[in-house]
């Protein structure tokens, strides 16, 4: 079974796992957590706060990787009635953009934590257009305790 078979919340549904608001939310799908694999989704609008002349910038797409990571923690944090933490970027490394998104076009990101010590987190991701990879990269991620 995939990771982006199911969808497990949308749209404002996302808020509840994430402390990112309008103007800056960069996720509008997830797709749920599979052993140490989850999948998220954003389709790219023009009004985006990252979109400059219909392309999602790069900041854009390392903003929607973390937010990617933080929708994780949050719908595992929800899953235990826990509070959803608040997270930082501690780094960007090995981060490839093949190509920028075009409004109306959806990413879909495939997050794989490779390894979680206390609150720091480390993931890899990959972000495809229509199966087509678009960026990948590793991140490192604190959590507020």
């Amino acid at each position: 079974m995939g990771v982006f078979e199911t969808t497990v919340a949308k749209g404002d549904e996302i808020l509840k796992f994430i402390p990112q608001r309008a103007p800056i939310v960069m996720v509008d799908e997830f797709f749920g957590v599979q052993e140490n694999v989850s999948g998220s989704g954003l389709t790219v609008r023009e009004d985006n706060i990252f979109c400059e002349e219909g392309e999602l910038q790069e900041g854009g797409i390392i903003e929607h990787v973390a937010q990617s990571a933080a929708t994780r923690v949050g719908y595992i944090c929800r899953s235990r009635g826990e509070e959803v933490p608040v997270g930082f970027i501690g780094a960007v490394n090995d981060l490839k953009i093949y190509s920028l998104p075009r409004a109306g076009e959806t990413l879909r990101t495939r997050l794989t934590v490779e390894q979680e010590v206390f609150n720091i987190t480390l993931v890899s991701a990959e972000v495809t257009v229509d199966g087509k990879k678009t960026a990948e990269c590793r991140m490192k991620i604190y959590l507020q305790q």
